[in-house]
């Protein structure tokens, strides 16, 4: 199987990346099931990477259907260590726009039906997760987008991305509350797929594209689903630039990262003791540790 180092999960809007060359499809049965889609490995700028579209390509899955075991696991196996997430969003502050571009570092889980860990059925283990994106990718990340200098795109470096549960809306009165925490965006699913990149030492960042200010906003009623879909292809068109060229300076140095060991002093359990199912089912994210 093909190895890519660089993994691209695409979120509303981003469904395909259009500069990706010797492309070929495959399809992954996880021990965790399917993955949303099919996995699209090619080459940008000259380095093996793999697509994935979250929502599957035809933007078929809810966000609480979203398979994101499976799909961290499959970028696992596919030999992925640094994997950028793009993720549409909605605003919490005035000053972060639409069209606006955010790197949060920080998230809060307001999700109620995910499982968000490959672990369990006789092994125990506790990441740490006190920041839980990796600092290096988000720094390149955002250096890209300063020195792209895309029109009507402001950058947003740092800020905290509240995770929901959905698939409706905010109430009024949660999105006042997220707003007096001090959070900066809204969105349905990057967080499960942070603490699962995290267990299997990838490391990973949010690239959050903003589409609307959430529901707190006086404008938000003038708020057009037209407008809202223009938006999101605005955005796909940006963050397609912004992961190429994001892939190009991986190509010339890769930074380390403290997410690539972060199994190393949080599995709990001795590994004589974990049933031979369950080592087996975990092979690509444990093999460094048996």
């Amino acid at each position: 199987m093909a190895q890519a180092k660089i993994g691209i999960i695409g979120g509303s809007g981003l469904y395909k990346m259009d500069a990706l060359n010797d492309v070929k499809e495959v399809n992954i049965d996880t021990p965790f099931g399917a993955t949303s889609d099919a996995l699209i490995i090619g080459t940008l700028e000259g380095v093996k990477v793999v697509f994935l579209a979250r929502h599957n390509r035809n933007h078929s899955l809810l966000p609480s259907e979203i398979p994101f075991r499976a799909n961290i696991y499959a970028m696992k196996y596919l030999g992925v260590e640094y994997l950028i997430s793009a993720s549409a969003v909605g605003s919490l502050k005035e000053e972060v726009k639409p069209l606006d571009m955010v790197i949060p570092d920080q998230f809060v889980d307001r999700t109620k039906n995910r499982i968000s860990t490959f672990f369990g059925e006789g092994i125990v283990a506790h990441v740490a997760f006190g920041n839980p994106v990796c600092n290096q990718l988000a720094t390149v990340l955002a250096d890209v987008i300063t020195n792209l200098k895309l029109p009507n795109v402001t950058l947003h470096s740092g800020g905290t991305y509240v995770c929901m549960e959905g698939p409706a809306f905010s109430t009024k009165a949660e999105s006042h509350l997220y707003r007096s925490w001090g959070a900066t965006v809204i969105g349905m699913t990057n967080l499960p797929e942070a603490k699962l990149a995290r267990e299997a030492e990838i490391a990973y960042a949010t690239l959050a594209l903003v589409t609307d200010y959430d529901c707190w906003h006086p404008d938000h009623d003038s708020v057009t689903v037209e407008m809202v879909i223009a938006n999101l292809q605005r955005n796909a068109v940006n963050a397609q630039k912004v992961i190429q060229e994001t892939v190009r300076r991986f190509k010339e140095n890769s930074p380390p990262s403290d997410a690539h060991s972060a199994l190393k002093y949080a599995i709990l359990t001795q590994m004589d003791k974990v049933p031979l199912a369950t080592k087996e089912k975990l092979e690509f994210l444990l093999k460094r540790y048996f």
